[in-house]
């Protein structure tokens, strides 16, 4: 069946031939799975909902927060700010606990329910977190961070753990006292946990002795100790066993009087803590991501407006109901786990995933397996990851039963179209809607994304926006709007919605400059975008120097101050290019202070070189290619230009464009034959 608009609407800029289902579900579903009636049904109630969301904001979500979420403290003010100000507030008169409404709520209707699927790193060994169960460990969990360490409202708890069910009972232990947390991805090294936790200003740490990937152990209580080496705020460690520990321990292993195991700290408290009432702007989380200045900044997300965006995407982007089993791949150290494996789908009751492995191990089943196991009905994971197990064989997802599936979403990036083929037709057998979603860490949660059923979908388009969400196009350099379709320009929003961040950490005026204040009256996203001729949206990639690695942004300076660390390094470039496989990669060219650069010391300080960044930043921000040169091309002031080297890494040496400004524009055909050389993509 097609779904279509009963008219033509001038007011929306999409065709009513394009909106609803291109084609007819075919009845395929052996193990007879329930398949509900989708909460959208029909193009015009999208576009009834979509029109009221953008002109009368305080009705919608208004009636949304009614009814998503559960308030100790009734609101009667919606909305109140401006984008102008930078001053946007939602629900600010209102009352309600974050975790109260993802565990409570739900434990006293049903403890027995399923909450949590946590899926270790060892195949085959699976467990399940009831409701009930995870409400007392939450709790228990709350008793020692406010009775035992002093924690009180408002002070910040960094989390460093790998995906296992502590990390999620950490984050909704701090939301239930009122501590905002600051999750610190476990692949980080020493040097950038403690930069997050000494801007957080964070009083307690909560790790593990170890962490396990793909049958490797990660020593993260080791990695926590140095970086707590300058991190005078902390007073209390707490570690999760997350493997058996020694008897006796090694010296030095626990700190006295700083450190103490979980198995320990809990069981002293009793499994209940009163969640406290917190305002709907009060401070729920901060989560660093990388900025253009290579400074991490802290985007600071409030309680109501972000749990009601992480709510009504999860209901009405994925179409979940009562008894689905939701599966995120990300990890809760990124705004994907905390809205999509936490806040999301606890909030309406459902199960969750947590993965702890990869992909790829011990088989490239892997994934499909926990499918078949779990019985999931949602799956959500990154363009990188489905490019990945393509280059494996299609035949692994065949090997099992993925007939509970409903919904299969991409994150991260825009999909490329074989992707999305495959992934519609050997994962999804024909029979699941595809939501390609578009967000940031800074909004929160998906603002422009198909929903099932309704919206005629583009591979490689993020297609039409959600509720709330009032795309404009821009010119990059005048700030103009746009109008019209065929249009290419940068992606702003025209006015608040209750999940955009409300700041950065103790730097207000960092996120006023780098969101509200580019383009006056917008919230500028830093990306690119098109809107073609049936008014769908494209996503074109960042226009600052951020880059995107398999859903990781990394921050161009960032790698070049670690690069810059090294003793014979003398000035360093890195930019981001396409890659098959994790969508962009970095290439680096460094100068070295000796001037002899031959062959062998080449080889010798590349492996150094991209040792200094796995060490200072993490693995996954390791360069692709590492390229040692002579010299940068420059302005006659010094300042290196970018520009070129991401036309020539992009293989586009032929237009180069204007080089008047370059002081030395005889190293380019160097460069060039460097490049073409080096290139590991054509390798």
């Amino acid at each position: 069946m097609v779904l279509t608009s009963s008219k033509e609407d001038p007011s929306f800029p999409v065709p009513s031939r394009l909106l609803g289902a291109d084609a007819e579900v075919k009845d395929d579903n052996p193990k007879g799975y329930p398949r509900p009636t989708p909460h959208i049904t029909s193009t015009d109630e999208y576009l009834t909902l979509w029109k009221e969301s953008i002109t009368q904001p305080d009705v919608f979500w208004s009636r949304m927060a009614k009814d998503l979420l559960s308030w100790s403290k009734p609101f009667t003010q919606t909305l109140a700010g401006t984008l102008d100000e930078g001053n946007v507030r939602w629900f600010a008169d209102g009352e309600l606990n974050a975790c109260y409404n993802c565990v409570d709520r739900h434990a006293l209707e049903d403890p027995s329910r399923v909450a949590l699927i946590y899926e270790p790193d060892e195949p085959n060994a699976t467990q399940r977190i009831t409701y009930g169960e995870l409400l007392a460990d939450v709790c228990r969990l709350a008793n020692v961070l406010t009775i035992d360490y002093g924690l009180r409202r408002g002070d910040t708890v960094a989390i460093y753990l790998p995906m296992i069910p502590a990390a999620v009972i950490a984050m909704l232990a701090c939301a239930r006292i009122g501590c905002p947390h600051t999750v610190i991805f476990a692949g980080f090294s020493a040097g950038s946990v403690a930069d997050r936790i000494h801007d957080a200003r964070s009083r307690v740490l909560i790790t593990s002795n170890e962490g396990r990937r793909a049958g490797k152990v990660i020593p993260l209580k080791a990695i926590a100790d140095t970086a707590l080496e300058s991190c005078p705020t902390v007073e209390h460690v707490l570690v999760y066993e997350r493997s058996p520990v020694p008897d006796p321990l090694p010296a030095g292993v626990m700190t006295a009087g700083r450190d103490e195991f979980w198995s320990t700290a809990l069981p002293r408290h009793r499994p209940y803590c009163p969640p406290v009432p917190m305002s709907a702007e009060d401070p729920l989380f901060l989560l660093y991501t990388s900025g253009s200045t290579g400074l991490p900044k802290g985007v600071l997300h409030t309680t109501g407006g972000y749990l009601l965006g992480a709510a009504s995407t999860v209901k009405y982007v994925f179409d979940v109901h009562p008894g689905d089993r939701f599966g995120c791949t990300a990890d809760v150290g990124w705004i994907t786990g905390h809205t999509y494996i936490v806040y999301g789908p606890l909030s309406l009751g459902i199960a969750t995933t947590l993965l702890e492995s990869v992909p790829t191990y011990p088989t490239p089943a892997r994934y499909w397996q926990l499918v078949e196991e779990a019985k999931l009905t949602h799956f959500y994971t990154a363009p990188t990851a489905i490019r990945s197990l393509i280059r494996l064989g299609e035949h692994w997802p065949f090997n099992s039963d993925l007939s509970s599936l409903r919904v299969l979403g991409s994150v991260g990036e825009p999909i490329n179209p074989e992707a999305w083929y495959w992934y519609n037709d050997k994962v999804g057998r024909e029979q699941c809607a595809i939501v390609d979603t578009y967000w940031q860490t800074e909004t929160g949660s998906i603002i422009i994304s198909p929903l099932p059923g309704v919206t005629h979908t583009k591979p490689g388009s993020a297609t039409l926006p959600l509720w709330g969400i009032d795309v404009a196009v821009l010119d990059p350099q005048t700030g103009a709007e746009l109008q019209g379709r065929d249009v290419t320009g940068v992606l702003a929003i025209r006015q608040p919605w209750p999940s955009m961040a409300r700041s950065v950490w103790k730097d207000h005026a960092r996120y006023l400059s780098t969101y509200l204040k580019p383009y006056p009256s917008y919230y500028f996203t830093g990306d690119g975008v098109s809107r073609d001729r049936d008014g769908y949206y494209w996503i074109r990639g960042r226009v600052d120097d951020v880059i995107n690695v398999s859903g990781h942004r990394l921050s161009t300076s960032e790698i070049e101050a670690a690069l810059n660390q090294h003793d014979h390094v003398a000035e360093s470039a890195a930019v981001g290019t396409s890659d098959p496989v994790t969508g962009q990669c970095i290439f680096a060219f460094v100068t070295l202070k000796d001037d002899d650069v031959t062959e062998q010391p080449m080889a010798i300080e590349v492996k150094d070189l991209a040792l200094k960044v796995r060490t200072m930043i993490g693995p996954f921000a390791t360069p692709k290619c590492i390229l040692i040169v002579q010299e940068l091309p420059k302005t006659r002031s010094g300042k290196i230009v970018r520009r070129v080297l991401r036309k020539i890494v992009d293989g586009e040496a032929d237009s180069l464009g204007d080089l008047s400004t370059v002081a030395n524009p005889e190293i380019v055909p160097e460069l060039i034959k460097v490049v073409g050389v080096s290139d590991p993509r054509k390798k």
